[in-house]
């Protein structure tokens, strides 16, 4: 099982929606398709792999370092023992000459490969990749359905309340419970009237989440959470910077919210110092690294287990992303849940065409590797070109 080909392209996920601190109208990701020699079922096997939203794509990076290291090693140097592509030699390699620290743009990119490499595997063990998640780092138990909620509630002046109102009812005749709409964009009052048209849908606090993507400082961010308190809301994410460690220590000390955080930290480093010095509480906060961003799966999976040997649960993580790659890592590593986005970022976010969301859960699905051609607008327009270009 080698390498033979590496193919990568930057998409669009234009969109006139904003939340607290960004717009997306020139949002981009990056695709890679990495083609293997290996055959399944005749037919050849390609991982394929893509970055979540707001980060933008990272063509420079795959295209100058990233996969001229891989197609320049020995292909055996990428193989286990069994002759299956090895995720950390792979990322030994993509990550030769690299000085350490600076998580940013590089970790994009190598997440989308090693979700890519994962894709592969699963495909070469024709299993679907929560199972193979399962097998070889949680004692092959896994979770037969997952808690997702839709990201969604952003700020769209063309919509206002009337359609933000629309948009959840929409998710909760899908078979959504669990909700999030976006905070800090504007004067908390507003805020507050949007929260307020959001639970008329969702009923109770415990079925709705606020994100304000790290826009507020901590003394705005504690009259938020003090002015949200009544609500009893599900978590309030991302209130301030995300390396403000010591800003975290201080809201959780300060208020019984439950806080979310961490799609926005990018390494194994940055999870240590968030564990050990951002006073989250276990038993209610919530972790969110994403792990197409964080360096792919591969470093997820490590940041996870080494959560655990700090004292945090596996049911702690929620991760960020909103595509399969969290779905499967949710299943197989039997964590709290995952994000999705149904209607936003698309062809990218959501789950298979046929999937479907029964009171807040969804059911696993049996396709090999990631199920990326289970969407088949994702696999038509994106993928299939890119493997036929």
């Amino acid at each position: 099982m080698r390498i033979k080909g590496i193919r990568e392209t930057s998409a669009s996920l234009a969109s006139p929606m904003r939340n607290a601190v960004i717009d997306f109208s020139k949002m981009t990701l990056s695709v890679v398709a990495v083609i293997m020699d290996a055959k399944l079922e005749g037919d050849r096997i390609i991982g394929f792999g893509f970055n979540s939203n707001g980060r933008y794509s990272q063509g420079g990076v795959l295209r100058e370092r990233l996969i001229p290291r891989l197609l320049g090693a020995d292909p055996d140097s990428l193989l286990d023992d069994q002759g299956i592509l090895d995720p950390v030699r792979v990322n030994a390699c993509m990550l030769q000459n690299e000085k350490p620290g600076g998580h940013g743009e590089r970790a994009f990119a190598v997440g989308a490969l090693d979700a890519a490499i994962w894709d592969a595997i699963g495909k070469a063990e024709g299993k679907p990749l929560y199972k193979i998640f399962a097998e070889r780092f949680n004692d092959d138990i896994y979770d037969n359905r997952v808690s997702v909620y839709p990201g969604g509630g952003y700020y769209d002046e063309e919509k206002g309340i009337e359609g933000l109102k629309s948009e959840l009812k929409g998710y909760l005749d899908t078979g959504y419970v669990l909700m999030k709409i976006k905070v800090g964009g504007a004067a908390l009052e507003e805020d507050k009237r949007r929260i307020d048209a959001a639970l008329s849908i969702v009923g109770e606090g415990r079925n709705l989440a606020v994100d304000a993507n790290a826009a507020l400082g901590i003394d705005e961010a504690l009259r938020y959470a003090n002015a949200m308190s009544e609500y009893e809301l599900a978590w309030f994410e991302e209130p301030i910077d995300p390396l403000d460690f010591k800003g975290y220590a201080e809201l959780a000390a300060a208020v019984p919210i439950p806080l979310a955080t961490a799609e926005n930290l990018f390494s194994e480093a940055d999870a240590e110092n968030l564990l050990s010095y951002g006073g989250l509480r276990r038993d209610c906060d919530w972790l969110q690294f994403d792990p197409s961003l964080c360096y792919g799966p591969t470093t997820f999976l490590n940041i996870v287990r080494k959560g655990e040997r700090m004292g945090w649960s596996s049911r702690r993580h929620i991760p960020h992303g909103g595509h399969q790659l969290g779905l499967h890592l949710a299943a197989g590593l039997q964590l709290g849940g995952t994000e999705t986005y149904p209607l936003v970022f698309q062809p990218f976010g959501g789950f298979g065409d046929e999937d479907e969301i029964k009171e807040g859960y969804i059911n696993l699905p049996d396709s090999p590797g990631l199920g990326v051609e289970m969407k088949s607008e994702l696999y038509n327009k994106i993928l299939k070109p890119l493997i036929d270009g």
